[in-house]
């Protein structure tokens, strides 16, 4: 399996190399036809998904898919979509998700932007997860971080009245960048008041690394932030 793409300048991500193992090959065998959605189907694959009148939460870039995995364990009455690029992580989500049966995850190997435009309905998503995106420390690869007021447009069209944006990350340079950009984008508001952080919800399941991180007294920020009802299409 390859993911799918749109003809596009700049990512916010590189593909690595490498072939995937047996395990993983027979993941996608198996489980792709029951998880897996197709960025060329537009609206029509995430029909089926939405027809169940259950919140949809969508997570972009979810790695190897633990968190996004336990959440659709613990919350059976909301859908669950994954957006991620690289194979691996991938095939680990839907094996482990087929292992358990769920019914309520579904799975896109693609670019986020290119999913969302198109297959994704406007005013749809009640959150949208962005958890721990590489923020590209150096100056000069700064334009390839998925937090640009573009990309943060196009999820604030598809987010409900009052949805929410929710983004995490362990690296507080980035945490402040994201501040600064999302207070260029009027379609947000912040809970919080201007400028803060939010408590991290119960719903979000802390990584093995941010569990190791706190024992060295790392910190990680999260950002909450709802979508404006002045905005709503």
């Amino acid at each position: 399996m390859r993911p799918e793409f749109k003809d596009k300048s700049i990512r916010s991500f590189v593909i690595r190399g490498g072939r995937m193992t047996e395990g993983q090959q027979s993941a996608f065998d198996q489980w792709w036809p029951t998880y897996g959605r197709s960025l060329h189907d537009g609206l029509a694959a995430t029909q089926m998904i939405f027809a169940e009148q259950k919140p949809v939460v969508v997570e972009v870039g979810f790695g190897m898919g633990d968190s996004l995995l336990e959440m659709a364990q613990a919350d059976p009455n909301t859908n669950f979509v994954g957006i991620e690029v690289h194979p691996p992580g991938v095939g680990r989500l839907i094996n482990e998700a087929g292992r358990l049966g769920l019914k309520n995850l579904w799975v896109f190997m693609a670019d986020a932007t290119d999913v969302l435009t198109d297959c994704f309905d406007d005013n749809s998503i009640e959150r949208l997860q962005l958890f721990f995106p590489d923020p590209w420390h150096k100056k000069k690869h700064n334009k390839r971080r998925i937090v640009q007021k573009p990309f943060m447009t196009t999820i604030a069209r598809k987010l409900r009245v009052d949805g929410v944006l929710h983004m995490a990350t362990d690296w507080q340079p980035y945490a402040e960048y994201m501040v600064e950009a999302l207070a260029q984008c009027p379609e947000y508001i912040n809970p919080m008041g201007a400028e803060h952080y939010s408590p991290a919800p119960d719903y979000r399941p802390k990584t093995k690394f941010e569990k190791r991180g706190e024992r060295l007294g790392h910190g990680v920020w999260d950002l909450l932030y709802k979508k404006s009802s002045s905005h709503g299409l």
